[in-house]
Formats: C-alpha cells, structure tokens, sequence
C-alpha cells in the first residue's frame, strides 16, 4: 500500500528571501528518507520562495530512486484534499494531544493520507497543531514526547507501513549531541534510535556543530 505524508508548513515565510532556515531544509529532505520509495510527501501552504527553494533540492537530490516522491504546494492543505478530491474523514492529522494513538490499523486503508502541523520541535511546543485540529481531522497521538517534524514521519511510517506498535520502536530521548571533550549540545526532543544514536537528518550533526560554534563567535 502506497502512503502520502503532508506536511502543512505552519512558518510565516517571507517572498523576498529564502525563506526555508537550513536545519528545516534538512528535516524536510530527510523525511524523503524515512517514508521510503513508493511513498509521497506533499509540503502545503509554502510560500513562493519556499516552494522555488525545496523543489530546487529535493530535484538536485541523489538516488532520488530510493527516496519518496515529493511535490511543493502553494495551497493549503485544504484546498489539496479538495484538489485531490480527499475527503476529511481519510486524512489522519497528528496530533500530541489526540486520545488515540496511532497503531498498525490506521495503515489499513481507513486513511489516505497522513498530516502533520510543521514546523513540529519547537521547545516549549507551541502547539501550532491547534490550528489544524480546529479544522475537525480524525487524529493519533505520537506517544508522550515531544518530536521534530522529519522524526514524527518517520515514526508514522513505521507505525502504519511497517506494522510496528508505537511502544515497540525504539528511542532516544533528549540526546547529548557531542562534537568533542568540550562542545557538545542537548536536543530537547525524542528520536528513533539508530544504532544507540538518535537518528538525524543527514547534515543535521555537522549543522548544529556550526551553529554552535556561531554562538561563541563575538
């Protein structure tokens, strides 16, 4: 069965500058990753310059072959599933604070799509998904902790593709990143489990020793 993940973009972009932060380019291009060939990820409510920018690196990508089809929208995801002709009761919105959690079921053909409100990861959440659970989606919760946007697919996906219980994957929660004997950074959030790492976005490390290292620049 063929999934399609959408990602309804909850930042206010700015047309007159690449609007798209590095470390949210990474997460985005990493979720081409974790949902797999086969698989679509949509990204909605992009601004101009956004969208130019994302679809400019998702097309530069290498072994696009093994990654999952993905398509940049303008449009909210509202006017997608009207586009699509999607009905609202087979989008399952993500939601941290849902009663239900997701489970193997929910992969089963119930729902088309799989919507998440980004950018998911801020610290304290900030609870941005309001905006879409006010709009009456079916919705599963992630479990109890905090998660980044390309971490909640990922999850999604093996949850509903893989047939793995929520509480059989394996985490890292609020992973030290260390860089050396003396710099290293703590990341408030949860992540799959990757060989006794968190699993980050390719990129991601190298990034974040950058920014550190910018924070120490006077």
């Amino acid at each position: 069965m063929s999934f399609t993940y959408v990602i309804e973009h909850m930042e206010e972009d700015e047309d007159t500058t690449k609007a798209i932060p590095p470390w949210v380019e990474l997460e985005y291009a990493h979720m081409r990753i974790l949902a797999g060939p086969g698989a679509q990820v949509y990204f909605t409510h992009l601004s101009q310059t956004s969208s130019d920018s994302l679809t400019k690196i998702f097309e530069e990508a290498p072994n696009s072959d093994v990654l999952a089809q993905t398509l940049c929208h303008k449009i909210g995801v509202l006017d997608l599933m009207k586009k699509s002709s999607i009905p609202l009761e087979k989008v399952c919105l993500l939601d941290p604070k849902a009663e239900e959690e997701l489970s193997p079921r929910d992969g089963d053909g119930r729902f088309s799509w799989f919507l998440f409100g980004g950018i998911l990861g801020d610290d304290p959440p900030r609870d941005r998904t309001s905006e879409l659970r006010s709009l009456g989606f079916p919705t599963r919760n992630l479990g109890p902790m905090q998660m980044t946007t390309d971490t909640a697919l990922g999850v999604s996906k093996i949850v509903v593709h893989d047939k793995i219980l929520l509480d059989k994957i394996t985490y890292v929660d609020n992973p030290t990143i260390r860089f050396n004997a003396k710099e290293s950074v703590e990341m408030p959030f949860r992540y799959i489990e990757d060989k006794r790492e968190p699993l980050l976005p390719p990129g991601m490390r190298e990034l974040l020793h950058e920014d550190l290292n910018k924070s120490f620049d006077f």
